[in-house]
């Protein structure tokens, strides 16, 4: 049983990971967060210690460091803060003898990666990211379905996410480009990971539209071309998925054909854990590329409506 600590425990995916360390048969003795909504714990940890200051954290994680007593020291500490701060929260999970478990995305910009892999390296721990999408069902047989291809094919690809947030999202540290990394790295880059394991690295990135709710682009991968349309806009969302009043839709096509993967995603969390236990998680080698498709969409120079664009963009409405 390794002994956890979490960052970010009041957010939206906190749960997620508390249950997955759970079901994995490992304990959470610590958590933080600065806001203290965080009654879910007793759904899993009530016996966690819990702090609304960082520096409280680190004082406690010091001392049960100090003590040289494997039983009691924390082993990993899982990283779901806001974006910005993975970096730093990362760093402090290697300075206390902590291997690091971290939401998406690991870090913004991809310079900071080979810093991370020297600390790697000097501390002897190990930091490892989630990127359920590789452990989805329908996704590995979409790539085995891929790889089956002609090398010389390119497959034409439309991503399709949508996925309704009220106003606060804005106001929230999601909606500061600087803390959050925009919509693209916020809710996309799962998906700008999978298509490159899937289909190879870039050959084209351009921007089409990209706005504080949604943007869209073409990627050029080695084996795919890549129509794509985020959005966190209500209003983007098909008609027939409102009218069903869901919140969200999602849809890849390859050359036209659904790629049916709605389902799944329940316990994708605690497989992650499981294979990151294992020995057999995703590493910065790994999520590298996705980070640098993210950060370059975001310092783009959007383009309009030109090109090959992703035909939600004719319909949807501007911000401006």
């Amino acid at each position: 049983m390794y002994n956890f600590a979490l960052l970010g425990a009041a957010g939206y995916i906190a749960p997620r990971h508390m249950k997955a360390i759970k079901d994995t048969g490992n304990n959470l003795v610590a958590a933080m967060d600065p806001h203290d909504a965080v009654g879910i714990m007793d759904s899993y940890f009530p016996g966690a210690r819990f702090f609304t200051e960082f520096e409280r954290l680190d004082r406690h994680a010091e001392k049960l460091r100090r003590r040289h007593d494997d039983e009691q020291r924390i082993h990993c500490v899982s990283i779901t803060s806001p974006n910005y701060l993975h970096d730093a929260h990362i760093r402090f999970a290697l300075r206390v003898g902590a291997n690091a478990i971290c939401e998406k995305p690991l870090v913004l910009n991809p310079w900071n990666v080979d810093p991370l892999q020297e600390l790697e390296r000097e501390s002897g721990r190990k930091i490892n990211t989630i990127l359920q999408l590789r452990h989805h069902p329908a996704i590995i047989v979409f790539k085995e379905k891929m790889q089956g291809m002609p090398r010389d094919k390119k497959v034409d690809i439309d991503l399709t996410y949508i996925t309704s947030r009220g106003r606060w999202y804005l106001v929230s540290w999601k909606g500061d480009i600087t803390k959050s990394g925009g919509v693209a790295t916020n809710i996309g880059i799962h998906f700008f990971d999978m298509l490159q394991w899937v289909f190879g690295s870039v050959r084209e990135n351009t921007v089409h539209v990209s706005e504080a709710t949604k943007a869209g682009g073409y990627l050029e991968l080695e084996r795919a071309r890549i129509r794509w349309f985020l959005s966190i806009d209500r209003t983007d969302l098909p008609q027939e998925v409102l009218e069903a009043n869901k919140t969200t839709y999602r849809c890849i096509t390859a050359d036209n054909e659904e790629v049916e993967f709605s389902d799944g995603f329940t316990d994708l969390h605690t497989v992650s854990y499981q294979k990151i236990l294992a020995g057999e998680g995703f590493g910065l080698v790994d999520v590298k590329p996705s980070i640098e498709i993210a950060h370059d969409i975001r310092n783009a120079t959007p383009i309009g409506l030109k090109g090959d664009y992703h035909p939600a963009l004719k319909t949807s409405k501007s911000e401006g």
